[in-house]
């Protein structure tokens, strides 16, 4: 039997017998779109419960994620997973993990240990629903207690953004060290979210509003999954994150409510190490802040590699980190919060679904570790909460920058920094931008999202949660005025030139689904990206990135243009860069190549991530672009195609649970096929939002397997 036992698992009278295995008693009930909401007699059993069913919803998916977690993905994905398996085997993902979990207090280890026995016993079930198992001929072996702590570091590991320390350096060389921050994202970039916070003093009822959407890639399965968890000590739902217990970013308990977004905080190092042998030969060691050589762990893994021959990999560890780069002379160390505490914060997850306030949600938020997020609250009493919650090193400004020498005192921890909060005055908005999280970070969001938000929440004093989609659609593109500024002040253009010139300048800004405007501004955009980038002034940087491919991603020059191109074109830093002329040329080339009326949706298409991707599918067009509220990312001056988008869309009604709505990408079930695996995705398409059910009457139950 699992470590859940029955006597810690004992139905409530007249609850859950005769049902399932007879050891761990729950309920499963479904509402019409194929939302789980889960009851139970007590926490743990509930726990056991929601890793049953995510097993038996989304096996594929948690399969996938727990080998990225291990660095074992190859195995059974093929050569394309190689990098990502050798990135987590050299970061020490799953031993950090390990570490974390023996870390836990027993309360929630126990916690913990029941979500795994859960998906343990649903595993073989889930995977016999899903025809990717026998595709490639893998089956799922029981799961460790640990494997939920790594799924969530390996999904955050890069969330913070280290490797664009790479990219900074890079620039420092070919530019001088005055430009390291010119490619900053106070300028276009993909990652972010949306948050808002309406007080009860500017709604319908009376009562606090809070929405957004997490922005990511888009999986398939979807990243998100909704679902609600019910006992006697609390009944909750929200968006959990498959493979983790419990709710960590988004939740809703009845009576208290909250969201986060990324904090843009920088919390990961990267330090230069200097590596020589030992003096007998046989090991390694590094310079280490005192001037005293230390040993370097080391020891080599082997990936096993489906249809292709295994790959061994040396494992580095110097005192400062995990070594993620050593190569052509150059070793990098990495050094990161939960390897160095012990700590990912595990234990706020159960006290989050406990929480009956926002006094519950802000002292359960002060044992929160990773990822480093901004937050909303509110509760029905009034409450409401704005502050940043998770770990982040005091340490020189200079490591947040580039890679720093690991052999310089400087450049250490010097323990962890307080994190902010501020009261709620008027909206609360959080969209990546500078503003509460600022003293954590470098680079943040353009202000453009949070001002159109804010500006739109202003047009009303009696706001609704059905109201609220007409934010999460909005798509103003504010970043588009440098460059259409430029447009007015060309001379000497064709005649064609010039009547785009007019077109682009009366248009109304909107990324929507059906403009041909916005279409032919992307072409524009896209024109006047690549020209930059092949200008002599970035000859520099022109090179293919080198190095682990795991972080090709961000030293792509073209990309780090594209994202930062509303900087670039006002910048005084490049003297020499002729941005008019590129522009100009670029408008001519628009023109010339005669774009035919086509609107934005039609080149503007999801492209999602997946692990086995599914060659039948038919992705729908979408509206919005990388700067709108409706944040749907392309990759300016490479494709118009989005992967990154909204991951989830959430209203929490303060009011009235069950007045709160939500839509995710796909639907709530992970297998291609099934009637709820894309059943939300014309909804979503649309920015619509579908209404939570909470009345356990209009639920159908479900039997159990």
């Amino acid at each position: 039997m699992n470590s859940v036992s029955a006597a810690n698992n004992r139905p409530a009278d007249g609850e859950g017998e005769g049902e399932g295995d007879g050891d761990t008693a729950y309920e499963l009930f479904r509402d019409a779109w194929g939302i789980p909401h889960l009851r139970a007699a007590d926490s743990l059993a509930l726990a056991y419960a929601q890793g049953r069913t995510t097993a038996l919803d989304r096996a594929w998916q948690l399969e996938v994620e727990r080998h990225r977690a291990q660095g074992s993905s190859a195995a059974f994905l093929g050569p394309d997973f190689v990098a990502w398996d050798r990135f987590a085997r050299q970061c020490r993902l799953d031993d950090t993990a390990r570490r974390c979990h023996d870390a836990l207090d027993p309360e929630t280890a126990a916690w913990v240990r029941a979500y795994v026995d859960g998906v343990n016993d649903g595993l073989a079930d889930g995977a016999s629903r899903d025809g990717r198992f026998a595709r490639t001929g893998h089956t799922p072996t029981p799961w460790e207690p640990w494997v939920p702590l790594a799924i969530w570091i390996a999904t955050h590991i890069l969330l913070a953004g280290f490797a664009t320390k790479l990219w900074r350096e890079r620039v420092a060389r070919a530019l001088g060290d005055e430009a390291i921050t010119l490619f900053a994202t106070d300028g276009p970039r993909t990652a972010g979210s949306n948050g808002w916070l309406v007080p009860g003093d500017r709604t319908a009822t009376g009562s606090a509003i809070i929405a957004g959407d997490p922005h990511r890639f888009i999986e398939d399965p979807g990243v998100y999954q909704q679902i609600r968890l019910s006992c006697p000590e609390y009944d909750v739902l929200g968006l959990a994150v498959p493979g983790i217990p419990g709710l960590g970013h988004f939740g809703h308990t009845g009576t208290a409510a909250w969201a986060i977004t990324h904090a843009m905080a920088d919390y990961q190092d990267l330090y230069a190490e200097q590596v020589r042998p030992t003096a007998d030969g046989d090991g390694l060691e590094a310079l280490g802040p005192d001037g005293v050589w230390e040993p370097v762990a080391r020891h080599t893994e082997t990936l096993a590699v489906a249809g292709a021959d295994p790959v061994e990999v040396e494992v580095l560890e110097t005192p400062r980190g995990p070594v993620i780069v050593h190569e052509d002379g150059r070793t990098l160390s990495l050094r990161y919060p939960p390897r160095v505490r012990r700590d990912l914060g595990f234990a706020t997850l159960p006290a989050l679904l406990r929480a009956r306030t926002v006094a519950d949600i802000d002292r359960a938020l002060d044992g929160w570790a990773e990822p480093v997020n901004v937050v909303h609250a509110a509760d029905s009493e009034g409450g409401l909460l704005h502050r940043v919650a998770g770990a982040v090193p005091r340490r020189d400004p200079a490591n947040r920058l580039r890679p720093v020498p690991a052999w310089d005192r400087r450049y250490a921890w010097q323990g962890w920094s307080q994190t902010p909060a501020e009261p709620v005055q008027g909206f609360a908005v959080m969209a990546n931008a500078r503003g509460i999280a600022s003293p954590l970070g470098v680079e943040f969001a353009p202000p453009h999202r949070a001002d159109r938000i804010r500006e739109l929440l202003d047009g009303s004093s009696d706001w609704t949660p059905k109201a609220m989609a007409d934010v999460h659609r909005d798509t103003l593109l504010a970043s588009a005025e440098p460059l259409l500024a430029l447009l007015p002040g060309l001379d000497d253009l064709s005649p064609e030139a010039a009547r785009l010139r007019e077109r682009l300048l009366a248009w109304d800004r909107h990324m929507a689904a059906e403009s041909t405007d916005a279409t032919v501004f992307s072409a524009l955009r896209t024109a006047t990206v690549r020209r930059i980038a092949a200008d002599p002034v970035f000859a520099g940087l022109a090179d293919a990135p080198t190095g682990p491919e795991v972080f090709h991603p961000w030293l792509y020059l073209v990309t780090r243009i594209g994202y930062a191109l509303e900087g670039l074109l006002t910048t005084a830093l490049l003297p020499g860069l002729d941005r008019a002329a590129h522009v100009r040329a670029a408008l001519e080339e628009t023109a010339a190549a005669a774009t035919p009326d086509t609107p934005w949706s039609e080149v503007h298409r999801l492209a999602p991530w997946s692990a086995l991707p599914d060659p039948e599918a038919r992705w729908p067009g979408l509206g919005g672009d990388h700067d709108c509220v409706n944040c749907t990312s392309s990759v300016p001056g490479f494709t118009d195609l989005t992967a990154r988008a909204s991951a989830a869309r959430y209203v929490w009604d303060l009011a009235r649970r069950e007045d709160s709505l939500w839509a995710v990408p796909l639907g709530a079930d992970g297998v291609t096929g099934s009637p709820h695996h894309r059943d939300q995705l014309p909804l979503w398409a649309r920015c619509e939002l579908i209404p939570v059910v909470t009345d356990w009457d209009r639920l159908t139950k479900e039997p159990r397997a």
